[in-house]
């Protein structure tokens, strides 16, 4: 890239789940360091896109709503009017790049085209070079764009005013901040990746027991018969009445934003793969990670101290509490020697 080129406007397209957003951000990151003189946006959904709120990479935020993440009341004619607004005004911004990391999805790349930058690329099977993980093929564009290619931290930005008052929960229920809290992440999109309400408390009770832990319980709201998100409400209140007397403070994630400030908070995560896990990798948090059909290699915590647990049978259901307990003091052990090394799946 030339020195008349150090200045582009770029968008980067990035419009799926959570976790594939939060494994978008070291290529922005990369893009801020290596041209901190360009215009660099993105374009996510409404439903994820507070994941880039005070990004210090970007310029700008662009989101708009999918069909299926509509809420109740909302006209799927009047949001697609909206996204052709959006479109408009993308384009008039004249853009140099538009960058698909996430590859060749059919809404990218009609966003793509409405856009009309000079130049696009797309994340395709060549990209795979690079290495297994997602992080490592998004972050392949910057060697297409002429850049150094490197994959540096993920960046997440936690609210200053949801931190504060998750803060002041913390402090209004344990006036003693507790030696160690514990972040337990209880929703998971897949039903593979779902572990029990029983299992949950059997690992508070025993890391309360070994440790003094005491613990942020998070969850998606709503029942579990939810149309677009089902919730995880009953699952919460089984681990609240099955965790006994172990300390635990209880917040549903009505919002990323609350569910990012909580997971800042935390000394650590216990979590099934998925967004609320790369979150937590995010903001830098200690994780033991349960993964069910998902490919560790690509979708394994980036760059943080971490543990991974994966049976043979690829269901979260058949990892037993004592062994989520043994990766956790595996996890310590390593954290204490300074020795934060990832460590393979087991």
């Amino acid at each position: 890239m030339s020195a008349a080129e150090r200045t582009p406007r770029i968008l980067v397209i990035r419009r799926d789940n959570i976790g594939d957003l939060v494994c978008t951000t070291p290529l922005l990151r990369s893009l801020r360091t290596q041209l901190p003189r360009a215009r660099i946006a993105a374009l996510a959904t409404r439903y994820n896109a507070a994941a880039l709120a005070g990004n210090p990479d970007l310029d700008a935020v662009y989101a708009y709503t999918k069909a299926k993440h509509r809420g109740e009341g909302e006209n799927v004619i009047a949001l697609y009017a909206r996204r052709v607004g959006l479109a408009l005004e993308l384009r008039r911004e004249r853009f140099d790049w538009v960058l698909l990391p996430g590859g060749p999805h059919a809404s990218a790349l009609r966003f793509a085209r409405w856009i009309g930058a000079q130049r696009t690329l797309v994340r395709g099977p060549a990209d795979a070079a690079a290495g297994p993980h997602e992080v490592e093929q998004c972050c392949s564009l910057l060697a297409r764009m002429g850049l150094r290619y490197e994959t540096p931290p993920q960046r997440v930005v936690p609210d200053p005013g949801e931190l504060a008052a998750i803060g002041s929960r913390i402090a209004a229920h344990w006036p003693a901040r507790p030696g160690s809290l514990i972040a337990l992440h209880l929703s998971a999109r897949k039903p593979s990746q779902r572990w029990s309400a029983a299992n949950f408390a059997a690992l508070a009770r025993a890391l309360h027991r070994e440790s003094g832990a005491a613990f942020l319980l998070l969850w998606a709201p709503g029942g579990s018969e939810g149309r677009a998100h089902p919730g995880d409400d009953e699952k919460a209140r089984e681990v609240i009445e099955a965790a006994g007397a172990v300390p635990v403070l209880p917040l549903a994630t009505r919002r990323l934003e609350v569910l990012i400030a909580a997971l800042a908070h935390c000394d650590a995560v216990i979590c099934c793969d998925g967004g609320a896990m790369h979150l937590a990798a995010a903001l830098g948090k200690p994780i033991v990670c349960l993964f069910g059909r998902s490919d560790a290699a690509r979708w394994r915590p980036w760059g943080v101290a971490h543990e991974l647990l994966q049976k043979d049978s690829r269901e979260v259901s058949d990892i037993a509490p004592r062994e989520a307990l043994a990766a956790y003091a595996r996890l310590r052990a390593r954290l204490a020697a300074g020795n934060p090394v990832d460590s393979p799946a087991a």
